[in-house]
């Protein structure tokens, strides 16, 4: 059998630990990596451009596209419902802006990893009940009135959100959308 020398033992030595070393740190990559993994059917957390999820901008994307769709189904019952042309007139604007309203703040929070409701809220589901055993000048009635207390809420709401240190762009979409629901509320007032 050959002798090696000490330096060339000591060479392979080395070599051994290095790739010992580095075979280690591929297996703590991968077991990190499949640590971030969840079974199937689960949701899983990327991280985004901003975390928003426990946040209080979060809070109120998720109210406002929750108000949206509330108004969006009320709206529609009006169109449908209504015995006055101006019932039914306001519930096709109620549909179409807070649609649009919906549609920009959907993308507001998407790109904050904001999931994006598709509920409405309880007091809406209980109006809309309500409403549908109504006809002729009471549904109007109670239409109106609901919506002048909805959007009143939905007012403060949105200037608390306006004067807030949350995101610009979420602090923008409730500025924006102020002179809308304060229409809504002058036409909901003039419909009682």
């Amino acid at each position: 059998m050959k002798h090696l020398s000490i330096p060339t033992l000591a060479l392979a030595a080395g070599l051994a630990l290095v790739t010992a070393a580095c075979s280690n740190n591929a297996d703590t990559a991968d077991s990190d990596a499949s640590a971030t993994t969840t079974p199937a059917g689960d949701a899983t957390v990327t991280p985004g451009p901003v975390a928003a999820t426990d946040s209080h901008a979060a809070q109120f994307l998720g109210d406002a596209i929750k108000g949206d769709n509330s108004e969006i189904k009320l709206g529609q019952l009006a169109a449908e419902k209504g015995s006055s042309d101006a019932v039914k007139t306001f519930g096709q604007m109620l549909v179409t802006d807070h649609g649009k309203a919906k549609d920009e703040a959907g993308k507001i929070a998407t790109a904050m990893n904001v999931p994006i409701p598709t509920e409405t809220k309880p007091e809406a589901d209980a109006e809309y009940a309500k409403l549908q055993g109504m006809t002729g000048a009471a549904f109007d009635k109670e239409f109106a009135s609901f919506m002048v207390d909805d959007h009143k809420k939905a007012i403060a709401m949105f200037e608390q959100e306006a004067a807030s240190s949350d995101p610009a762009q979420v602090t923008a979409l409730a500025t924006k959308t102020l002179p809308t629901l304060k229409a809504h509320l002058a036409k909901a007032q003039s419909l009682q």
